[in-house]
C-alpha cells in the first residue's frame, strides 16, 4: 500500500524528500513571500529546458545527464503547467540525447505530452538556437535552464544570445541544496 498518490519522483528520493518537494510547492503557491532562492512554480509561458550531455557508446545515459534529468524532473513537478524541452543530438547507437532524456523522463512518470524533443543540437550554441525555435512554436517566451553548474555560465550566455529570456537556472547540486536534502551520496 502506498502512502502517496504520486509515483516516486526520483529513485533515490525518500518519502520524506517527496514530502519536502510537495511542501515547497504548496509554500510557493500559497505564500508570495516564499524564499527567493527556492524553486517557484512557473506557468505555460515558461519552458523547462534540460540540456543534454554525451551518451555512452551504447546509448545509455551518463551519471551527469541523469543528475540533470533529476533536477529537471523536480522543476517539472514544481511547475506542473510548464512544457519540458530536452535538447541534444549527438546520437550513440541510433539514439539522440534528447530521445534518451525523454525516455528517462517518461519512465519516471512525466506525461509524454509535456515533453518536447530538440534532437539536432550538437553544441551549447545549437541547444540555445534550436530551443529558441521550439519555444517560439510552443508560445513560451521564457525558460528555466537546467544544466550542470560548471556549464551554466556558457549555457546562460548562449541562451541569452539566442534571445531567450531565462527566468531561472538550476544545476543538480544547486537544486539538491536548495531543497535541503543534505549531502548527495
Amino acid at each position: 500500500m502506498r502512502d502517496f498518490p504520486f509515483p516516486r519522483l526520483i529513485p533515490r528520493f525518500s518519502k520524506a524528500a517527496l514530502t519536502a518537494v510537495l511542501a515547497l510547492g504548496v509554500i510557493a503557491f500559497s505564500a508570495p513571500t516564499a524564499h527567493a532562492d527556492q524553486p517557484v512554480p512557473h506557468g505555460p509561458d515558461t519552458a523547462i529546458v534540460i540540456l543534454g550531455f554525451g551518451l555512452q557508446p551504447d546509448g545509455a545515459l551518463r551519471p551527469e545527464l541523469i543528475d540533470r534529468l533529476r533536477a529537471g524532473y523536480v522543476e517539472a513537478f514544481v511547475s506542473a503547467a510548464s512544457p519540458v524541452i530536452v535538447t541534444g543530438g549527438n546520437p550513440q547507437s541510433g539514439i539522440t540525447e534528447a530521445q534518451a532524456m525523454a525516455n528517462w523522463l517518461t519512465s519516471h512518470g512525466l506525461p509524454p505530452q509535456r515533453i518536447h524533443l530538440e534532437p539536432a543540437a550538437r553544441s551549447t550554441v545549437e541547444n540555445a538556437e534550436y530551443s529558441a525555435q521550439l519555444m517560439t512554436e510552443l508560445g513560451t517566451p521564457n525558460a528555466i535552464l537546467i544544466t550542470s553548474g560548471y556549464h551554466m555560465p556558457r549555457a546562460l550566455a548562449s541562451f541569452t544570445a539566442a534571445g531567450i529570456s531565462v527566468t531561472s537556472t538550476y544545476s543538480p547540486d544547486e537544486l539538491w541544496n536548495l531543497l535541503n536534502f543534505g549531502p548527495k551520496s
